[in-house]
């Protein structure tokens, strides 16, 4: 975990600004890391980020008029939005806890990483060291869970709400059979929407007392509803078509889509929590580029190796948990390599 000093200096910046905007990764500990630092210092505006964020993303300081940048779970954050923002003399705070070069976090940036202490945990962990809100407990929870990590106040909130736990091993038996892990799914596909409706989404939840309230469909969250029962149903399909791809004999399913939308990181978290011994890769084609999801043991590692002979790869993530994009003309090639390599 990040130092209590560490953590006393976010708190400091929080309370320090006065118009804060926080970038945030679109899943569940993104949005939940934004929402508990939004509703411990009571001000400021969200901004979902898919991939990277880039220079394009500077014109949102501009349009808030915002004096304070915080950037929360984005393990891709380009040189030029640093130095746009540097420029203007803003200070930048980034809370991230993917693998990173000391090298790529330029000077000016305070930057904070559970890593630096040889800790794995996901953002919302530290985001809720930082504002310690009880009545936002639940929130922190739907954020961890969402990230596979159980945290250690977990048992608070089983004693607070049962009736959203269940009997676990692990955080993938919450996600996948508690309802807590619903919340989870439907903050996900939530996020997958149209820029008015995310907007919406974030006004809902930063008013939200209770997790009960996500479930009770009402106008002020009728979208957000709206939208993840669309994506469910294609989502529910396509975990199908996945499932009676796999071969018993096999150490990889590779499973290819294409379509309006990509929910790779979905298909994959799930796909790896039912088939948890082998190595999940979905990749979801679109034009001549493919956004890849992998999961399992070794999963860095793997893609690593397999991709080392191929041009304009990109990635990064966790050990056991990868997020690629490529053209999709090397998908054959690195369908062929990975498998190879699974197989030594």
């Amino acid at each position: 975990m990040i130092s209590k000093e560490r953590i006393q200096e976010i708190r400091e910046y929080l309370e320090a600004a006065q118009n804060p905007i926080f970038f945030f990764d679109n899943d569940a500990d993104g949005l939940c890391s934004f929402l508990l630092l939004r509703k411990f210092c009571g001000k400021g505006k969200g901004v979902c980020i898919k991939g990277e964020l880039s220079e394009d993303y500077f014109r949102k300081i501009e349009e808030f008029k915002s004096d304070y940048v915080f950037i929360l779970d984005k393990a891709l954050v380009s040189k030029d939005f640093y130095l746009r923002v540097h420029e203007r003399n803003l200070p930048i705070i980034c809370i991230d806890h993917h693998n990173y070069e000391e090298s790529d976090i330029p000077e000016f940036v305070h930057y904070y990483n559970p890593l630096e202490n040889g800790l794995s945990v996901p953002v919302t962990d530290v985001c809720y060291d930082i504002s310690k809100q009880k009545e936002d407990l639940w929130i922190a929870v739907v954020g961890c869970i969402g990230d596979r990590f159980v945290p250690p106040f977990y048992e608070e909130f089983e004693n607070r709400y049962p009736d959203l736990s269940c009997k676990y091993a692990d955080a993938f038996d919450l996600r996948y059979k508690a309802k807590v892990g619903e919340i989870v799914k439907i903050f996900n596909f939530a996020l997958k929407d149209k820029i008015t409706n995310v907007i919406s989404m974030l006004k809902f939840l930063i008013n939200v007392r209770s997790p009960y309230e996500i479930f009770e469909e009402n106008s002020k969250n009728y979208a957000m509803h709206k939208r993840f029962n669309f994506i469910n149903n294609k989502y529910t399909l396509l975990l199908k078509k996945a499932i009676e791809k796999d071969r018993i004999n096999e150490k990889v399913l590779f499973f290819r889509y294409s379509g309006d939308m990509s929910i790779s990181s979905d298909l994959s978290d799930e796909l790896s929590y039912i088939l948890s011994e082998k190595l999940i890769v979905v990749a979801y084609v679109k034009d001549s580029f493919a956004n890849i999801s992998i999961r399992g043991k070794n999963a860095r590692k793997f893609f690593e190796e397999a991709t080392k002979e191929l041009e304009g790869v990109g990635g990064g993530g966790h050990d056991c948990s990868v997020g690629v994009r490529m053209n999709a003309k090397f998908l054959d090639d690195f369908e062929k390599n990975l498998k190879a390599i699974a197989q030594r």
